[in-house]
């Protein structure tokens, strides 16, 4: 079935870049994505937001590609971020990252051009078109000034290779009349990591995550918990979880999870403008809630306990 290239949880291991030279450090993606895979998700997505796309070379999304597939392994899909306000671009895009071994796509619209509901149409017409990858649409119009309407989407399921929507409108609303609406072979992702039991619980699938970069066996429980309809256990996970998932936007996303990685210890926290480090109180509550939610960088005490430490030396 389509819906099944779309799994159910996915982790976004982000590009992140050596210490000194700004490369990509290719370690710490391989490590990221080993990571994701023992925690339990169901699929990985390089490349998208939380991998930091709009900074990364055309070469570099495609490195990055080929060395998340290579540690996958066959073990999860890969489905690799290609979006952008050039269909065309778009398309040769989705063509190389095929080449590198991606096995999906997750295709954000449009943004900035503010194309219409038929441009929507068009231009995902376009991109199925030209590839014979399962496609995932991404809506998120808090950063693209652009809304996939339920209607357009019901439009876009009927493609073969349109398989599923990462929906990040946050209008609860909207994502009742899609869950409602869409064929039962189409999946409904919650972009949003607070949103992700209420999606289920709407007969959703899952979540593309930024919490599962933190903490990926624990958002795969929530995911799992909810799929086999125990959403008491959920609810009780989603609690849990829930001070890690608003925190990691207390600044633009993936600022905030980038610091609370290189806090965990699983890569070094250098960014490419324009994304700076957090500010220092930002941080601060990083580092607080970490502790709070019991993760710690391996072989060391949780960062609460790290700081009170240090500050009786």
């Amino acid at each position: 079935a389509p819906c099944r290239h779309a799994g159910r949880v996915a982790a976004r291991p982000s590009s992140r870049r050596s210490r000194g030279n700004g490369d990509v450090d290719e370690a710490a993606v391989r490590r990221l994505a080993r990571r994701q895979i023992a925690g339990g998700v169901h699929f990985l997505v390089p490349c998208g937001t939380t991998g930091e796309s709009p900074t990364l070379s055309h070469a570099e999304k495609l490195r990055v590609v080929e060395l998340v597939v290579d540690e996958a392994n066959g073990a999860v899909p890969v489905l690799a971020g290609a979006g952008g306000y050039d269909t065309r671009a778009v398309i040769e895009l989705v063509r190389d990252l095929a080449s590198a071994g991606a096995t999906g796509i997750l295709s954000v619209t449009p943004y900035y051009n503010k194309p219409t509901p038929e441009g929507l149409f068009r231009h995902y017409g376009a991109i199925a078109d030209g590839t014979d990858l399962p496609i995932v649409v991404y809506n998120v119009p808090g950063r693209t000034a652009c809304n996939i309407a339920p209607a357009t989407l019901l439009r876009l399921a009927e493609i073969a290779n349109v398989v599923a929507v990462k929906e990040a409108s946050g209008d609860l609303g909207q994502m009742c009349e899609i869950c409602r609406a869409v064929p039962d072979d189409f999946c409904v992702l919650s972009g949003d990591d607070a949103f992700t039991l209420a999606v289920m619980a709407l007969g959703g699938t899952g979540v593309i995550s930024v919490v599962s970069n933190e903490a990926p066996s624990r958002m795969a429980a929530l995911v799992d918990q909810a799929a086999a309809g125990d959403f008491t256990a959920a609810r009780a996970t989603h609690e849990r979880l829930l001070p890690l998932m608003q925190v990691n936007f207390v600044e633009s996303n993936p600022i905030p999870v980038k610091a609370a990685m290189a806090e965990l210890g699983l890569l070094d926290p250098n960014y490419r403008l324009p994304l700076t480090p957090p500010a220092a109180a930002a941080h601060a509550r990083i580092v607080d809630v970490l502790a709070a939610t019991g993760l710690s960088r391996a072989g060391s005490p949780p960062a609460r306990q790290r700081q009170a430490s240090l500050a009786g030396t």
